[in-house]
């Protein structure tokens, strides 16, 4: 085609940028598409400089492919259950473990203030709501992140020395990992309810529940939960909101040695039902699976890798591995999503749990793609699901092929976050997760879909200017 030919055809005006442009040639009967664009980290001059500099680095490539490649290696598996004091680093009769980033009794929301006080009677260190408040706040218990003791919490997050912990080793490199027993539904220790039926449940799984799974792992051996993920991802789950393909996998694993354990047989049968009837029991394997395999990545000198994403219903923080252990957090964002008949959004409470170490290690929202029956959960069509999934390869270093999604053509989770990507694309991490009630007890109200507050990146991304530049 020759150029004086080309004018003479009907043209269409791509604008990009500020659409009042677009508006304005739209009245003058011209065609005219929109190219939805934005600047590098929002035209953050420093950030920008900062990205210029470091993301053709060689050195950070290959800082980047090692804490990959530890990721893929990982291999999780169940080898126990005890309780928490008795296997949780830095564990102490006054500690009280949460989930998110580090926060005070006085900032804590009300979800996380009502399991504390749950646990304080749930130990014995209080008679009642008051006593225990007033324990809280008198500085004699130590609240320290579930993180920072290899462990995770879903929602409220709370671990207390007693509770029974399922303890999960990642074979590969020799680290564990730790988190309770899931609940189940309705009013639980872990969306701050702390009635009498709350402590009788907890007491329960400490006292019959855990020695009888305790005996069970012995018989069996250890369980292999990366192939449990990887076979429920391909049966439907994300393995963070839906669990039940995965539930259903670890409940055929583990039941022939529960029933040989030689308990009462009504002991036995109990402990049964509680994981045959909690379609959420993996949740809380899941979730020590991932953080086993992340924390081997952590501590890359010039990684730009994120080996942690928490929230404490305050706080969002991530943990960056080229920057070890330190958090950079910003305000925890509201979920959108889908809320039980009864609640509005005023009833929410911000972002809360340490669950979202699950799309950290690259499944949950990450591997929403496969698992459509979560849109009915959080909301969406199965078509937004795919678009989630297929988002995240934008912002990650490569693929885990462990984790191949059927309706994506077998192709691996996205895997590696990358600080980097993140802010240099504008598309945060897609968390897909549960909303709590504001008021400690209510519990769940709902779910939907969450992003990081981009300010954590900037944050780690500044530091990392300092630390490396």
């Amino acid at each position: 085609m020759k150029i004086n030919d080309l004018f003479q055809q009907e043209l269409t005006v791509l604008n990009i940028g500020a659409p009042n442009f677009k508006t304005d040639l739209e009245h003058q009967g011209i065609s005219v598409h929109q190219i939805q664009w934005m600047p590098p980290a929002d035209g953050d001059l420093e950030l920008i400089e900062l990205m210029d500099e470091f993301s053709d680095r060689e050195d950070i490539k290959a800082a980047n492919q090692e804490a990959f490649s530890r990721i893929l290696k990982g291999s999780p598996v169940l080898i126990g259950m005890k309780q928490a004091i008795d296997v949780i680093p830095g564990m102490t009769r006054n500690t009280i473990l949460h989930s998110g980033p580090p926060i005070g009794w006085d900032r804590m929301c009300d979800p996380v203030k009502g399991a504390v006080v749950g646990a304080l009677i749930y130990e014995g260190r209080a008679e009642n709501e008051e006593e225990a408040r007033q324990l809280a706040a008198s500085g004699e218990i130590t609240f320290s992140p579930c993180h920072e003791h290899s462990a995770v919490g879903p929602m409220a997050g709370i671990i207390s020395p007693s509770m029974p912990v399922h303890i999960v080793e990642n074979k590969t490199f020799g680290n564990r990992a730790y988190c309770t027993v899931n609940e189940g539904l309705g009013k639980v220790l872990r969306f701050g309810a702390f009635d009498q039926a709350v402590i009788t449940r907890l007491k329960w799984i400490e006292k019959e529940f855990m020695p009888v799974m305790q005996k069970a792992i012995e018989l069996h051996g250890e369980i292999d939960l990366k192939v449990i993920t990887a076979q429920a991802v391909q049966m439907g789950d994300e393995c963070h909101n839906r669990n039940k393909a995965a539930t259903c996998l670890f409940f055929r694993e583990l039941v022939l040695s529960l029933l040989k354990t030689g308990f009462p047989q009504q002991q036995i049968e109990k402990a049964i039902d509680f994981i045959r009837g909690n379609d959420h029991y993996f949740l809380n394997l899941s979730m020590p699976a991932c953080k086993s395999i992340l924390d081997p990545a952590n501590g890359i000198q010039k990684s730009t890798i994120v080996t942690a994403m928490a929230r404490n219903g305050v706080d969002f923080g991530i943990q960056v591995s080229g920057l070890g252990k330190k958090w950079f957090t910003a305000p925890a964002n509201y979920v959108q999503g889908l809320l039980f008949p009864g609640y509005d959004d005023q009833d929410a409470n911000p972002d809360l749990g340490d669950s979202a170490i699950t799309e950290t290690m690259g499944i949950g929202g990450f591997a929403m793609g496969a698992s459509p029956a979560i849109t009915q959960f959080v909301g969406g069509t199965v078509e937004d699901a795919m678009n989630y999934t297929k988002s995240m390869y934008t912002i990650t270093t490569g693929e885990n092929s462990a984790y191949a999604l059927p309706p994506m053509d077998f192709r691996g989770t996205a895997t590696g976050i990358d600080i980097l990507k993140v802010l240099d694309s504008g598309t945060l991490p897609v968390i897909n997760t549960g909303i709590a009630h504001k008021v400690a007890g209510i519990g769940q109200i709902g779910a939907g879909i969450v992003n990081p507050p981009k300010e954590c990146f900037v944050k780690a991304l500044k530091e990392y200017g300092k630390v490396r530049g």
